[in-house]
């Protein structure tokens, strides 16, 4: 009995290119001689569809594309598409009205429907908002010799809940549990799990033991794309009866693989397994290239322009879009000021010439000076400050966004975590963009990106890992990033001689504080016990506190952490809290914000 996997990248909303997609994979399937086609959590819709849940049209339009993609599949070839089905005893009964559903099609027809039954609540999901919980389990049997083979459904969730691996559950049952007491020969899941760093570990260490645990072998079919600012990776699983992994699929691409079930040692043959990205960076660096190229052409956009500074943020946002569009695609301006150092704009024309995108200087003095001119009347009798500081940024995020309304160009801001999650950046200036690429991304790891980067020069992976830029940085000496850019100390040169150190931290402590603080959920107290000046921490969770208005107003941040300033980040904006800390270290009057 073969079984086919397709990691599909449905688009949310386009029904009828998500069905062709299953369609094509089908016709594949069939001609590789499979007999079972699985494909992903909700492919018919793309995942996540929110709100669109709630508008009836959409769900009349899921069902009738549903049903047409039965009658074109192979005839002789069960599919099992993720799909949203209304909920017949919703008016009755007050339950929510959808399920999220898998759909067994064959011979033209539904013939079997399955409920996801553990709805996740937390993070970006919000499952309880739509979806009511299937109930009992979910199995078909697949005609095999002289007794058929039964498979077990389950949907992404579903998989996550075994009390062992976990120390405990988060829901009242165990899916897995549960059909392995009915028998099951093989449980199939499908999946639109999420990327953030090292969760494809999690997930194969998760996968194993449930496959040991019950002794029952597991196929996981993970989604790939980005949908807003959710990437998803992929790397579809094969593990047998021990816990072994016998299949897999590539990281972060479309793809479908066939594996074998053997009835009678009742379970999977090994098939190919295709390798993870080399280490923790380039899964990152190929995560935000999908991230960018599928939210750019997904939203209908062909280039993208940057605010190209000759700092390491808009350096490493560069390489990605050159990555993700093409060089071609990709247009870099400079905006010096009289406080732009001249390395600065030669950096940034070196790191354009390294990439191959096209760029283009507009100077800001003038414009500056046009509005300190309109200003003095008001401005009379004060001291140059941050207002003065971020009008150029305005200036910058202005010109920016001229050029994306001429040219329709999509305008991708450069700001990273650390500088969000204090507030360290500019409403309507350098926040300006469509996407937020690496405001996920540490600025102590957009380093260690840009370092990776240049150590592909040479390299015999770096075509695989860098796409178009491979050819580039094979050709290159010093590396995609020009090396000067990676040493000069960080600064936004909105006054003569600044640096970022100037107001925060060095960005090795400040990360760590971060990490502790907002990915850990370390107390106060904790942090400091780690090492930390007990008054720099104040001052940090005063800063995240305080800058929340500026996150709930900048782009969709693409998601890659496990807690990122986006959908799952829920912070209220008017907030006296901000920790146990002020017993420890009592600041005089708060200070005003960084950059607003």
């Amino acid at each position: 009995m073969k079984f086919a996997i397709a990691q599909l990248n449905p688009t949310i909303g386009d029904l009828t290119h998500n069905a062709q997609q299953v369609l094509e994979a089908a016709r594949q399937a069939d001609r590789l001689g499979a007999q079972v086609l699985v494909t992903t959590e909700l492919v018919l819709c793309g995942y996540p569809p929110r709100d669109l849940l709630l508008r009836p049209g959409f769900i009349q339009a899921m069902a009738d594309t549903l049903d047409n993609l039965a009658k074109d599949l192979p005839p002789h070839l069960a599919v099992l598409v993720g799909y949203a089905a209304a909920n017949p005893k919703a008016r009755y009964s007050g339950e929510k009205p959808l399920f999220n559903s898998t759909a067994l099609l064959q011979g033209g027809q539904v013939q079997q429907v399955f409920h996801k039954q553990l709805l996740p609540t937390y993070d970006v999901f919000d499952e309880n908002r739509y979806f009511a919980a299937g109930q009992g389990a979910s199995s078909f049997t697949l005609p095999c010799g002289d007794w058929g083979i039964r498979v077990g459904v389950t949907i992404c969730e579903d998989l996550w809940n075994d009390e062992e691996f976990w120390g405990g559950r988060s829901y009242p049952r165990n899916p897995i549990a549960d059909l392995a007491s009915e028998g099951v020969d093989i449980v199939i899941n499908l999946s639109a799990s999420p990327y953030s760093v090292n969760k494809v570990q999690l997930r194969a260490a998760m996968l194993a033991h449930s496959a040991a645990r019950f002794r029952c072998p597991i196929l996981y079919v993970n989604q790939v794309g980005a949908n807003d600012d959710l990437i998803f990776d992929g790397t579809s699983m094969a593990f047998n009866r021990q816990g072994d992994l016998v299949a897999r699929l590539p990281a972060f691409q479309a793809g479908l693989a066939v594996v074998e079930y053997d009835p009678v040692g009742h379970d999977l043959c090994p098939a190919a397994i295709t390798p993870l990205p080399s280490d923790e960076n380039e899964a990152l660096w190929s995560a935000l290239v999908l991230g960018v190229r599928d939210y750019t052409h997904k939203c209908g956009f062909a280039k993208a322009v940057i605010g190209l500074s000759g700092g390491i943020d808009s350096a490493l946002v560069a390489a990605i879009a050159a990555a993700a569009l093409g060089p071609d695609q990709v247009l870099g301006v400079l905006m010096p000021s009289p406080y732009s150092s001249e390395h600065s704009v030669t950096d940034a024309i070196a790191l354009a010439d390294n990439l191959g995108i096209a760029h283009q200087t507009l100077a800001i003095g003038p414009l500056m000076g046009d509005y300190d001119q309109v200003l003095a009347p008001m401005f009379t009798g004060t001291s140059p400050g941050i207002a003065e500081e971020n009008i150029q940024s305005r200036i910058r995020g202005n010109l920016l966004m001229a050029i994306s309304n001429k040219f329709g160009h999509l305008l991708l801001s450069t700001g990273n975590k650390s500088e969000m999650a204090v507030g360290y950046c500019t409403l309507y200036g350098d926040m300006n963009g469509g996407l937020a690429v690496i405001a996920d991304v540490p600025k102590t790891r957009v380093y260690a990106l840009c370092r990776w980067l240049n150590r592909q020069v040479g390299q015999s992976g770096a075509a695989v890992a860098l796409g178009d830029l491979g050819d580039r940085a094979s050709a290159l000496t010093d590396g995609l990033i020009p090396q000067h850019i990676l040493d000069k100390p960080p600064s936004a040169e909105l006054k003569p001689g600044q640096v970022d150190q100037d107001s925060l931290p060095s960005y090795d402590v400040l990360d760590d504080i971060l990490e502790r603080l907002v990915q850990r959920h370390e107390s106060v107290a904790d942090i400091v016990a780690a090492g930390h000046d007990a008054a720099v921490v104040d001052r940090v969770v005063r800063l995240v506190a305080r800058a929340e208005f500026k996150r709930r107003q900048a782009p969709p941040v693409l998601k890659v952490t496990d807690r990122a300033f986006g959908m799952g980040w829920r912070m209220p904006i008017a907030n006296r809290w901000t920790s146990e800390v002020q017993a420890v270290a009592q600041p005089s009057d708060p200070e005003p914000l960084l950059q607003t």
